[in-house]
């Protein structure tokens, strides 16, 4: 049975969804494939902007234009590493190619690049990912955990956070009320 991938898509998490670091999301999923799959959370920003980041780890930050930019939420795994989507792809030390244009890095050039230049332009900073393992999110997705949308780069880097789950649910016609309403109640 040839199994969906589901790279360069959205996941909506349905209403059901229990799990609080889950619960009214939307995942960004970065690679999806027979060991598992890898996403991040792209509508859940932190209490802390990207010049607060900066100051962390120690790094300066002279695109000032940067500095108030937020800093999301991407999973709850590994936490304590950030990871920058990203657009243009651009050559990093540690990325994972997402589609012809959007890619995934975390190694710290990235940071380092956008401290001094402000680029790439479109980047979107999480702590933590996503992650699934071998064949889990195909159970979660039989389960009607999540509904899946082809993603759209202007919903990732052009809307506030706050916007993006909404303009999902209206690529497939619906609002998360009638979600609520159509998949009944456990």
């Amino acid at each position: 049975m040839e199994s969906v991938k589901l790279t360069h898509q959205f996941l909506i998490a349905m209403p059901a969804m229990a799990d609080p670091y889950f619960a009214k999301s939307l995942v960004y999923v970065c690679e999806h494939n027979e060991q598992g799959a890898l996403g991040i959370i792209v509508n859940r920003p932190l209490d802390l902007t990207l010049a607060g980041l900066f100051e962390k780890v120690d790094l300066p930050l002279q695109a000032s234009q940067m500095a108030d930019l937020p800093v999301y939420f991407g999973g709850p795994v590994q936490t304590d590493r950030g990871f920058v989507l990203h657009r243009p792809r651009g050559e990093w030390q540690s990325s994972l190619q997402v589609t012809d244009e959007i890619a995934l890095t975390s190694s710290k050039d990235i940071l380092t690049a956008i401290g001094e230049r402000g680029e790439p332009g479109d980047i979107l900073v999480t702590l933590g990912y996503a992650g699934w393992g071998a064949g889990q999110l195909e159970a979660e997705l039989a389960q009607n955990a999540w509904l899946t949308v082809p993603a759209d780069a202007a919903i990732l880097f052009a809307l506030p956070p706050e916007e993006r789950l909404v303009a999902t649910m209206q690529k497939l016609g619906i609002s998360f009320s009638q979600l609520a309403d159509t998949a009944g109640h456990a």
